[in-house]
Parts: structure tokens; sequence; C-alpha cells
């Protein structure tokens, strides 16, 4: 198609009308070039602000989804050794800091702490006596009271201590030897019935030769306390009589001192042993005391009481067991602090450090929350592992490390989630 136009204004009105005018749908098509033309340039500037939105926006961000929530994890245990007599909580409790978990059967050390108040009460009455002792000489000698006065005085002083050894061998130490062989007999009676109990247990195979075997040991352990203790209840039986015939020694002492007029200086040398055997009772003082209190404290170690506030997991303690000290019964996960372990690659450490924040994508309920870098680890995941690799065998292959890097969480509002560790998460960190 052709169109012949003549130049010149001059000529526009000679133009011949013949012309011939476009058809209406190629006129269109001319129409929509241009429009075309603009969408796609718009389209290519839209595809290219998002595109460098897109690099601005993951230019400083690194992310993982090698990541994890962690926390602390408080194992807890006996102190002592004794028979479980009550659980009091269960798998997936809630605890309070100091709430009683576990309760030993305490009998035994309440034993104990008895024994070791009487011991103490026993050692202060010694004390006394000897304290009373040594300014009674003193004042003696400073008297100037003869030699025989000083000798009758410090035999009758004699006698009144084997009269209160006498009296005590006749009364505390004998009871306290017969209460020792009476709980060791109970001892022994009960472990003679664990050996006959767990004899046909063991032979059904419920339970193992090794528990057949301790309970058979501490039968033996229990017989062998059982003659121990006789044997001292014999010994005390015999030092009432050895401390009667010192008594009766001593009486006659103090007869044999009325009638001796020498050992003049007798009573200085007196004075230095009896403040010398008071100072040692006041030492037995406080080493009973501290009996006491050990005894005590063992005691209190029959309560197994929650260390922190959490949730109770992995519990092992049923009632009737037997546990030892450092036995673990069970585990306390405190869920209010917790913090996010983001395992990185080395490579994108190059920007990384403490104080920049992070947001963590949390794949249980799929929302993000904020946190911050706290700290970076001082060696990659593989060097603290149980088998760190050796490079030195020749065949080397170099592998991108990870680094771990611990995360800490912002505040999450009550109610709004809880963060258990071990679940998975998205850590990223933005490094500008």
């Amino acid at each position: 198609m052709s169109i012949e136009i003549e130049v010149g204004l001059e000529n526009a009105a000679k133009v011949p009308r013949a012309v011939r005018e476009l058809p209406l749908e190629e006129r269109s098509k001319e129409s929509e070039k241009p429009k075309l033309k603009k969408l796609l340039f718009a389209g290519a500037g839209a595809a290219a602000v998002l595109i460098a939105g897109i690099i601005f926006y993951y230019y400083n961000r690194e992310s993982t989804d090698d990541a994890q929530i962690d926390g602390h994890i408080s194992p807890v245990a006996s102190k002592v050794y004794g028979r479980i007599g009550q659980v009091l909580v269960e798998d997936n409790q809630p605890v309070r800091a100091g709430q009683v978990l576990v309760k030993l059967d305490a009998r035994d050390y309440q034993v104990a702490a008895d024994q070791a108040r009487a011991s103490l009460a026993l050692a202060e009455s010694e004390a006394r006596s000897a304290g009373a002792d040594v300014p009674r000489t003193r004042e003696n000698v400073e008297s100037g009271t003869s030699g025989a006065d000083a000798e009758l005085m410090a035999e009758r002083a004699d006698l009144a201590r084997a009269q209160t050894t006498y009296e005590q061998a006749q009364t505390a130490d004998l009871a306290w030897a017969q209460a020792n062989v009476d709980k060791s007999r109970a001892n022994a009676d009960l472990a003679a019935a664990d050996v006959a109990r767990y004899l046909p247990l063991m032979e059904k195979g419920e339970i193992s030769k090794q528990q057949y075997e301790a309970a058979r040991a501490a039968a033996d352990a229990t017989a062998s306390a059982l003659r121990a203790d006789l044997e001292r209840l014999s010994q005390a039986k015999r030092n009432v009589e050895v401390s009667k015939a010192q008594l009766d020694a001593a009486r006659a002492r103090v007869d044999q001192a009325k009638s001796q007029v020498v050992s003049a200086h007798a009573n200085i040398k007196q004075i230095s042993m009896k403040t010398a055997d008071a100072q040692a009772k006041v030492a037995k003082v406080e080493q009973e005391r501290a009996a006491v209190e050990a005894a005590q404290l063992n005691l209190s170690y029959a309560e197994i009481t929650a260390p922190v506030d959490g949730v109770v997991t992995h519990k092992q303690a049923e009632p009737g067991q037997i546990v030892q000290a450092g036995q673990e019964l069970l585990v306390v996960v405190p869920l209010q602090n917790v913090w996010v372990t983001a395992n990185f690659k080395e490579t994108q450490l190059k920007k990384m450090k403490p104080g920049q924040r992070a947001e963590v994508k949390v794949d249980t309920y799929g929302k993000t929350f904020g946190g911050h870098v706290d700290s970076i680890s001082g060696a990659t995941g593989s060097v603290l592992s149980l088998l760190p690799p050796e490079n030195a065998t020749g065949n080397y292959v170099k592998v991108v490390q990870r680094v771990p890097v611990k995360i800490v969480l912002d505040a999450i509002p009550e109610g709004k989630a809880v963060l258990r560790p071990g679940m998975n998460v998205d850590a990223t960190v933005i490094t500008n």
C-alpha cells in the first residue's frame, strides 16, 4: 500500500481525494503497539524494583535452619542412700523452686540425729565438769594450801569423776549400746527378710541376680553390724565393772591422800593437766556439735526439693525404690529461661557480632520472635564433638564448618507461646 502526497502548503488543496484511508483493524494494531511497549517497560521496571528490594532485604541477613531451642536442664538426685517413701509429682507437672518432689524413709536418719544430740549433751556435761575443775584447782594452789590438802582435793575430784563415769557407764553408755543392738537387729532382720523375698523372685527371673546379691551383701553387712554392736554392748557391761573398780580405787586414794603430806608441787601440774583436759572436752563438744549438724543435714536430705521453677520431666522415681546417693530421680526443666543455639556456616560469620538483632521462626507455631545475638562460640561444633576430626591422616576433605551462635530471645508474652528445649527453629541475624 502506497500514498502519494505533494509537498508544500500551497499544494495542500491539490491533494487528490482519491487517497484511501487505512482499514480499522490495521489502525487498531498500530495504536496497540505503544501500549504494549509501555506495559513491557512498566513490568521490567517493577521487576527491577522487586529484585533490588529482595537484594537489599537479604544483603545484610544471614539465615540457617540448623538451629534449636536450648535451656538449662536441672537433674534432681538423692544426696543420701534410702528407700523412697513418697513421690509427690508426676511427669510434665509444673513445680516451684523448693517444692518437695520425693520423700525418703527418714527413720534411720532420725535415729542417727537423736544419737548425735545425745552424744552432744554428754560431751557438754563432761566439758562443764572439766571446766569446773580448772578454777577449783587453781584456787587451791593460789590459796597456799598444803600439799596434802591439795592432793586430797584432787583425789576427791577424781572420785567425783569416777562416780560420774560409773553412773554414765550404768546409764548412758549401756543404754546407747543397747539401742544400737536393737537397731542393728532390726536392720539385720529386715535385710534377711529381703534376701528371703528376693530369692524366689530371682529364680523366676523377675529381678536380676545382681539385685539379689546386693540384698545378700546388705544382709551380711547388717549381720556384721549386729555382731559388732553386741560386742560393744558386752564391752559397755565390762566398762561398768571397770568403772566400779575405778570408783572403789578412787575412794581408796582419797583415804590415802588424807595421810600424805608431800607432793607440794603436784597441784601446779594438776592445773595444767586439768586445763588441757578441759580444752580437750571443749573440742569434743565442737566435734559432737558438728556431728549433730551433719546428722540433721542428712535428715533434711530425706526430702528432695525442686532446685528451680520448671516442669518435671524424665521421672524415674517410684515408691519403695532403693536409691543410692547421687542417683538421678527426675529432671526439672525451667521453661522460662531458654535461648536459641544456631549453627551458622563459618562463611556467614564475617559481619556477625554480639548485640545484632535476630529473628527466630519456631516450627511448632509458625511464628517469628525477636531477639539478639548474645555470643559466638569459641570453636566449631566438630571440634567440640565427642570425636573431633583428625585432618592429619592424608585423606583430608575441606568441609564448611558450623559455629554455634547463642541468640537470646526477647520476652514472650505469657500464653502466646511456650518454647521447649530441643524445638527446631529457623534463625536469621541482621548484620547491618
